[in-house]
């Protein structure tokens, strides 16, 4: 492997790594809530990733000579003894591998084959990249860049990543584009198109089986109400309908900065229209149906704005960054179930850090969230609550789940950090000791093991637990 071998190559190792430890007394997973809208901090797991880069012939500065190189990336969310899957190597994966080559054919052009991605950066506090395109596909990118100007373009298949072991080729091209002023003030644009063409034969390609009731698409019913009507038929249950599948997203992203206590602030914009689906399977009498649902998932969209701004309070003694999060999902097809595609939830989180010592820093955030379904009732409010989903009357056959529409969450935290490296909120490596504290609106609002069902009910019981305590130490580094 060139990695290896090409030991008298330059060989450029980076990475990143999260560790913590989080005893939970009141029977959690360690997590502080469900998921980052309230804050990466205290919400995420252990990960690592390792990033390689192996130079074969290297730029030289001020030079418009031709140069090459290989980047490979290992990444995984386990680490021993610190979750569920405690280290094991089938959690990790090699999740980028690419050539690239510069300045050959034409100047400040650089070429990449292999895995291919483009984004204008990050939300910190939320650990997300909005304006994201291409990170799932595999072809050919070009990137001009200039000190005022980044234009990138790439196409490929995204098939593997979209449909895994049920593969069909997922055509795709994206682009994005930026400006840059003066080092004060980014705008930038891009967007991803995917087709999926009619590939008549394959039952991985896009099909849908007419006349399909989305109700009894939703109960897993659709072949059991067909034989109502049409008894002792099964072998004249509709075929499928070939069809092309299409799907895209287009982002958004301004920057500004570097003026007074602003160090700088990221707007980020996201509209996705979101890939059909394929296919579910039915067993009746013991045979498997395939229920293909291109028509019944075609109309969902996600939009998602993100913002976060970092500010120099006191220089070297206090700085802030406060972040928003606002999403909105819609299904024009399901007007039935809640679901994630069909909600619309908003956060903001305020982290502040101040510096008692270049080295020991004072750690304190917060964050208030609110999420919503669009379909009536999906959190369960009460220990009780398993009882009630349907106007406040136990329903086995409706779709709400709980006995609200509305979870609404707060989280407090604060600790002590040590940065060897000084001051800065992003400053790595971090060694924390953290005390969380959570309210939520949603009983037992937190990656638990509590009973689901009436015989655990019958068998476990319950309690009312809306307030959620977490202790933590935490590492994390990047090299």
């Amino acid at each position: 492997m060139i990695l290896l071998v090409c030991a008298a190559l330059a060989t450029d190792v980076g990475g990143y790594v999260r560790i913590m430890t989080r005893p939970d007394m009141e029977g959690g997973d360690g997590k502080l809530g469900y998921w980052n809208l309230y804050g990466r901090l205290m919400n995420e797991g252990p990960y690592a990733a390792l990033e390689l880069r192996q130079g074969i012939l290297e730029p030289k500065p001020g030079s418009r000579a031709p140069w090459t190189d290989i980047h490979a990336k290992i990444e995984g969310g386990t680490v021993a003894n610190a979750d569920a899957g405690n280290g094991s190597l089938a959690y990790l994966r090699l999740s980028q591998l690419y050539a690239q080559a510069g300045n050959v054919g034409l100047s400040d052009v650089t070429w990449r084959l292999g895995t291919l991605e483009s984004n204008f950066g990050d939300l910190g506090l939320y650990d997300m990249k909005p304006a994201q395109v291409l990170y799932d596909t595999v072809g050919a990118q070009a990137r001009y860049q200039t000190p005022g100007l980044e234009f990138t373009l790439g196409a490929g298949d995204a098939g593997w990543s979209m449909k895994g072991a049920e593969y069909n080729t997922v055509l795709t091209g994206g682009l994005t584009a930026r400006v840059s002023i003066a080092n004060h003030f980014e705008i930038g644009a891009g967007g991803q198109a995917y087709v999926e063409p009619m590939v008549i034969g394959n039952r991985f390609a896009p099909y849908n089986t007419p006349n399909v009731d989305y109700e009894d698409y939703l109960r897993g019913e659709v072949v059991e109400r067909w034989l109502d009507d049409h008894p002792s038929q099964l072998a004249d249950f509709p075929n499928p309908e070939p069809t092309d599948s299409q799907s895209w997203k287009a982002v958004g992203y301004m920057g500004f900065g570097g003026f007074g206590p602003v160090v700088w602030n990221s707007l980020y914009v996201n509209y996705t229209q979101l890939h059909p689906k394929g296919y579910v399977t039915e067993t009746v009498d013991g045979d498997d149906i395939d229920i293909y649902v291109h028509d019944l998932t075609d109309e969902r969209t996600q939009l998602l704005v993100g913002d976060e701004v970092q500010l120099q309070l006191v220089p070297q003694r206090w700085d802030l960054s406060l972040a928003g999060l606002y999403g909105d999902a819609q299904d024009g097809d399901n007007n039935l179930a809640p679901t994630d595609d069909d909600r619309t939830y908003m956060s903001v989180v305020m982290r502040n850090q101040v510096y008692l010592a270049p080295t020991l820093h004072l750690l304190v955030e917060t964050s208030l969230a609110r999420e919503e379904s669009h379909n009536g009732n999906a959190f369960r409010n009460h220990k009780d609550s398993l009882f009630v989903n349907t106007e406040g009357q136990a329903d086995a056959e409706g779709f709400e789940y709980g006995d609200a529409a509305e979870r609404v969450t707060w989280q407090g935290k604060g600790g002590f950090v040590l940065n060897p490296l000084g001051p800065g909120i992003y400053t790595r490596p971090s060694l924390r000791l953290l005390y969380g504290v959570q309210y939520s609106t949603q009983n037992n609002a937190f990656g638990n093991s509590f009973v689901e069902s009436l015989d655990q009910y019958n068998d476990f019981g319950n309690v009312e637990r809306h307030w959620h305590n977490v202790v933590a130490l935490e590492a994390e580094a990047w090299f």
